[in-house]
């Protein structure tokens, strides 16, 4: 599972593969191997939290996000409280083989976003993960978070699906809505619109799948009738839903 949301617990239950399952040494589990984290945000990290009574939980993380799930949020103590967590350190470039002939490799993501726990100077803060598929040789990148995508271009290379960070339509969205004041970029998401958008960068890319994920309910792309919904649709790109499925 990449990262653990606040709604975890609904997710589990709308995926029936993940459905708890009697356990031959009592009880009853969750069939999850591992969390692979792309950062220490609480977005992608409380969800952690519900998953506390197993017997043990393998988390992927940095060092750099470990130590702010440790230090600055203590959500890592107050987790190994209840259970085992086993650490598994991500090392950018580093191939690291997963079940079901799967592995990952990720990659840093740089961000000028301001930590709200620790010192924030950390390279690791953000990563992105390259899944591999060993059998048909495919790849998947997860992207939720990025600032520039300029940064990590080379990443792309190759991969047979994108799903890339789609939080914001303009860059200003929530100023415009009074709802923050702080720009997408600031939060550390580069906006779809726009000349140095994520939509004019990407559209150019030979990728057979791109997908807008992590999407704030603001982004009017999550209304199906909506104008900036139908402009990336001309673009061939899609939007995620609850319950997408994609085979490699």
């Amino acid at each position: 599972m990449f990262n653990a949301s606040p709604d975890l617990r609904t997710q589990l239950e709308s995926f029936p593969p993940l459905h708890p399952s009697a356990n031959p040494r009592g009880g009853r589990t969750v069939p999850l191997q591992a969390v692979l984290l792309t950062d220490a945000e609480l977005d992608h990290t409380l969800g952690l939290l519900l998953l506390r009574e197993g017997r043990g939980l393998e988390l992927h993380a940095t060092e750099a996000v470990r130590d702010t799930l440790d230090d600055g949020t203590s959500l890592l103590r107050t987790l190994q409280a209840y259970c085992p967590v086993q650490w598994r350190p991500v090392i950018p470039e580093a191939d690291v083989p997963l079940a079901d002939g799967l592995s990952y490799r990720a990659f840093d993501v740089p961000t000028t976003k301001l930590a709200r726990f620790g010192p924030g100077t950390d390279k690791g803060r953000v990563v992105g993960y390259r899944l591999t598929d060993q059998g048909s040789g495919q790849t998947l990148v997860y992207l939720p978070s990025v600032q520039d995508l300029a940064a990590v271009r080379e990443q792309l290379d190759d991969c047979a699906c994108l799903l890339v960070d789609g939080t914001c339509w303009r860059d200003d969205e929530l100023i415009r809505l009074g709802l923050a004041g702080k720009t997408a970029r600031d939060m550390g998401h580069q906006p779809i619109d726009g000349p140095d958008g994520s939509l004019a960068q990407l559209a150019r890319l030979p990728i057979e799948r791109m997908i807008y994920t992590h999407i704030n309910n603001t982004n009017p792309i999550l209304l199906e009738d909506s104008a900036e919904r139908l402009i990336l649709e001309r673009h061939g790109m899609e939007v995620a839903m609850d319950g997408l499925e994609l085979r490699m």
